[in-house]
């Protein structure tokens, strides 16, 4: 009797697993119908809503309100119509009479137009005169085109009138079959009018009494399918929104917006067929640990005196000792990066006190510059003519002072903070400007220029002076990179390429480590000698491209010099002319 009870915890494990493993499926199969729901209902209400409020606009026109009172050309109306439905992207815009006669159209002029019809019949129609607005989903009886029509009551003195959008949701179902999603729509009568599946499309969910059959042949809703006839898709109703079917199930819910229902439906062998594979996986795995089990019986005494209280202390000590080792590493760690914080601390009080200082030089330089420029101008309208040497003097110190000038100008624009709105700039006026700047250190070094700049203005959307603070960051790491080497070149360029701005600033410099390239833009790394420098201007430089959808790329050869490129998206020719 012993020898079957493995096989009877098998068939026991697999009936349990096939259960569990069937549920489980079904559990997360409604899940992602659940899923599917929200996102279909969501695109169905974001289709409907994008016409919802059209037919109310349209109404306020006078050519609408003028061709309802028959004071004004029924031509304007129809043209109005066709160029409102061809911008807004309905499938047709009408208007009928308080009779329910179609007098204007936006297919007027097509074969199938509406005009000279009557569809006072419709729900659509009744609702909006007798409540202000209506909604309808039904096969178009003039065209034979479903849709879904969106209507509201348009008054113009005493002439009352309903003008009604046809919103055709086909592309929908055809987006639904071409990703495979098994989805449908049904109206508030449980009747399938969209759906992912052929073979569902004006079937009834559950059986229609005779009422809604005569309701529906009354409305012509689905004008030409044989609903009394059809057969209903669910074979059992759940309570809540599971429904079943043959060989399928599916997840139901309402759209209070339109009163139509969403279905999502899964295909149940595939589930079955998974559960039915867990369960033989259950019985053999079962067999085994039985298996496993009567070995292991045997086998336990063999193994208990291998055991002894000297390997469980050595585990024990093993154990404990690598938690000592990460809870040194973790200290270490955060020691480490207390140490990093304290130093990134110091180094932004630094920067903050320069920026300070050099902002209060400029203020206090700027005012006696400016009278000294006055006082030499005073001097020279005082020179007798026949003083040239003198007056020539006092130009060439006045050109210095005006210089100085320039350059303290200069700096009160590099260290304005601007505002965050983007404007369209050409990035040649940027790099003169932060050329003009550097240029004083440029002559200390000895450093010479090569430019290369397009003959065309190269337009971004940017900030004039953050680009000009990029550019006076990158001549100065060149112009620094430099001060050791026997050739001082500098070579700059400016072009417009696959729709990007380009901007390359190369120099003849020491070059950049392998080691360090990576970091270059990592705020406060610096590689120049303790006091030389921050560690902040390529990391600014990143930052303020980042804001401009620019990016920064560095090329270096050690001993060879370095290569840095902007690179910002051209200037859209829209946003161009909008300037």
């Amino acid at each position: 009797m012993k020898s079957f009870l493995p096989f009877f915890a098998a068939v026991l494990a697999a009936v349990v697993v096939w259960v569990a493993a069937q549920h489980h499926a079904l559990g997360v199969a409604r899940q992602e119908l659940d899923q599917t729901l929200l996102l279909t209902a969501r695109a169905v209400e974001a289709e409907v809503d994008r016409l919802r409020a059209l037919p109310d606009v349209a109404a306020e026109d006078m050519r609408i309100r003028s061709a309802l009172t028959g004071t004004g050309s029924l031509h304007e109306a129809n043209i109005y119509l066709e160029t409102i439905s061809k911008h807004a992207g309905a499938d047709e815009l009408f208007l009928l009479d308080a009779s329910g006669l179609t007098i204007a159209a936006s297919n007027w002029n097509r074969e199938g137009s509406f005009v000279g019809h009557n569809y006072a019949f419709r729900p659509y129609f009744q609702k909006a005169i007798q409540q202000g607005h209506g909604k309808f989903y039904a096969i178009g009886v003039t065209t034979g085109v479903p849709g879904y029509f969106l209507s509201t009551r348009v008054a113009a003195g005493d002439a009352v009138g309903v003008l009604v959008v046809k919103l055709n949701l086909e592309p929908l179902q055809e987006t639904w079959r071409a990703a495979g999603a098994d989805v449908a729509l049904a109206d508030e009568n449980g009747v399938v009018f969209l759906s992912a599946r052929p073979d569902w499309q004006y079937r009834p969910l559950l059986p229609l009494d005779e009422a809604t059959l005569q309701e529906i042949a009354r409305t012509r809703a689905y004008e030409g399918a044989t609903l009394a006839q059809s057969v209903v898709l669910s074979t059992d109703m759940h309570s809540g929104a599971d429904v079943s079917g043959q060989g399928w199930i599916a997840r139901v819910v309402s759209m209070p917006a339109t009163g139509w229902q969403v279905i999502a439906a899964r295909i149940t062998g595939p589930l079955y067929r998974v559960a039915m594979g867990w369960a033989v996986l259950a019985a053999l795995a079962t067999l085994g640990i039985a298996t496993g089990l009567m070995a292991w019986k045997q086998r336990r005494q063999i193994i208990a005196l291998r055991l002894s209280q000297s390997q469980n202390l050595e585990c024990m000590v093993k154990v404990r000792t690598s938690e000592l080792a990460r809870e040194i590493e973790a200290r270490a760690q955060v020691e480490s990066d207390l140490r990093a914080t304290q130093e990134a601390l110091i180094h932004t009080e630094k920067m903050a006190a320069l920026g300070r200082m050099s902002a209060a030089i400029v203020h206090e330089i700027s005012q006696p510059l400016a009278a000294m420029e006055a006082t030499l101008a005073a001097a020279e309208m005082g020179l007798r003519k026949d003083d040239s040497a003198t007056g020539l003097r006092l130009g060439t110190a006045r050109g210095l002072i005006k210089r100085m000038q320039r350059i303290t100008h200069h700096l009160k624009s590099f260290g304005r903070k601007e505002a965050g709105e983007l404007s369209l700039i050409d990035m040649r006026a940027p790099l003169t400007s932060a050329l003009e700047m550097v240029a004083p250190r440029a002559r200390v070094v000895g450093v010479t220029y090569n430019l290369t700049i397009s003959d065309s203005p190269v337009m971004v959307l940017a900030g004039a002076v953050r680009v000009e603070q990029i550019l006076v960051n990158l001549l100065l790491n060149a112009i620094d990179a430099m001060a050791d080497s026997e050739q001082r070149l500098i070579d700059v360029t400016v072009s417009a390429q696959d729709g990007e701005a380009l901007l390359c600033v190369s120099d003849t410099g020491a070059g950049i480590a392998d080691h360090d390239l990576p970091r270059v833009t990592e705020p406060f790394f610096s590689s120049k000698m303790s006091g030389a420098g921050l560690g902040l201007g390529l990391a600014i430089c990143k930052a303020i491209l980042a804001d401009f959808n620019g990016t920064l790329e560095i090329a270096s050869v050690k001993g060879q010099g370095t290569k840095v490129t902007v690179v910002l998206p051209l200037a859209m020719l829209a946003e161009v002319a909008a300037q």
